[in-house]
């Protein structure tokens, strides 16, 4: 495959405009129609970045004209749509969350696989500068085998206001933000094989909640824990950076304020400043979230056009959204999740 492939966006909302702008940046593909119920929508995103041609209807799926598509919806439509793709054919990358039950995400995923057509969900955290950078600290065996981590993404950033819908959603801040911190435990640590957690609901009003604190036990024996909130107020706000530390068997690697790891190693301390892209359209304080989204849409392209999985394939999500599930079901009992048993009891 060496002509440029042409993509369709399905979703012109509130984040499109960072996939809009990351597919610009991306070699060897393009998107060449946009697609919203809303017609305004539609011809505005299609205006605004000099696409040929936009759409209400996602059944041009099937007109042939397409390599690709970037369904950039919420999750409640992501089934329909990833049918949709799989039946004209059409490889599908997808904004996470994969669906809203993990009984959806099983169906979305064996009917690609029986169908041949691959699927990628859009988990980006891993792909910011700073996880890539540490990801290679940590396969280098600088600090020796990891024991463990924590992952911390806490912040009051106003989600409601370009998000309303997040004030009713039953499942909303693992959903929205925790499912890209479990993905990254996964991918800095390894897969997971019990899960605990506590959920709380500070703002007053929502339908779901807003703050969580969930406990990994990998496979190596190693645990994480992952929090999150919407409800934590710091001045600065250290939105949108995760913070923590990674500690093993001969040294600490932290994750601080800025954009900076500092490697405890060998009787030694040095910092790493990580450095944004500078890309021209990306703007403080999201630069660090922006610049993750291109590289995102380029690792898809790049396994697309090699024929190699996708670091986020469908069937690697289920185990994320595993962890996810099985957070949520801990909080409703107070029990400790064993992944094995709630994978036994959801498939088919």
């Amino acid at each position: 495959m060496t002509t440029e492939m042409n993509g369709l966006l399905i979703g012109c909302g509130f984040f499109s405009g960072n996939h809009l702008h990351g597919w610009a940046d991306v070699e060897g593909a393009r998107i060449a129609a946009v697609c919203d119920r809303d017609a305004d929508r539609a011809r505005g995103a299609a205006e605004t970045f000099g696409i040929p041609a936009w759409h209400q209807d996602a059944a041009v799926l099937g007109s042939g004209a397409f390599d690709f598509v970037d369904i950039c919806t919420t999750m409640d439509t992501h089934e329909a749509l990833i049918a949709q793709a799989v039946d004209a054919g059409v490889p599908v990358i997808v904004q996470k969350p994969f669906a809203p039950d993990i009984e959806t995400c099983l169906r979305i995923e064996a009917h690609a696989r029986a169908a041949g057509v691959p699927v990628m969900v859009h988990e980006n955290f891993r792909f910011q500068k700073i996880f890539r950078r540490l990801k290679e600290i940590l396969d280098s065996g600088e600090i020796g085998e990891t024991t463990f981590a924590r992952l911390s993404w806490r912040n009051d950033i106003d989600v409601y206001s370009n998000q309303p819908y997040l004030l009713k959603t039953e499942r909303f801040m693992i959903m929205d933000v925790g499912i890209h911190m479990l993905d990254l435990a996964r991918f800095l640590m390894g897969d997971a094989a019990d899960v605990t957690c506590l959920n709380q609901s500070v703002r007053p009003g929502l339908a779901g909640e807003d703050a969580a604190t969930i406990l990994l036990r990998h496979d190596s024996a190693a645990t994480t824990i992952v929090d999150v909130s919407y409800a934590a107020h710091r001045h600065p706000n250290p939105f949108p950076q995760t913070l923590g530390e990674i500690e093993g068997r001969d040294g600490t690697v932290q994750i601080l304020e800025g954009e900076i790891l500092r490697i405890h190693s060998g009787g030694a301390t040095r910092d790493e400043a990580i450095a944004a892209d500078t890309r021209g359209w990306t703007s403080a304080p999201w630069t660090q979230i922006q610049d993750s989204v291109p590289r995102t849409e380029q690792h898809f392209v790049d396994a697309l056009r090699s024929g190699a999985e996708f670091e986020t394939s469908a069937q690697s999500s289920l185990q994320t959204y595993a962890l996810a599930e099985a957070a949520y079901r801990s909080a409703a009992s107070g029990r400790l999740i064993h992944i094995a048993d709630l994978m036994k009891e959801v498939r088919p």
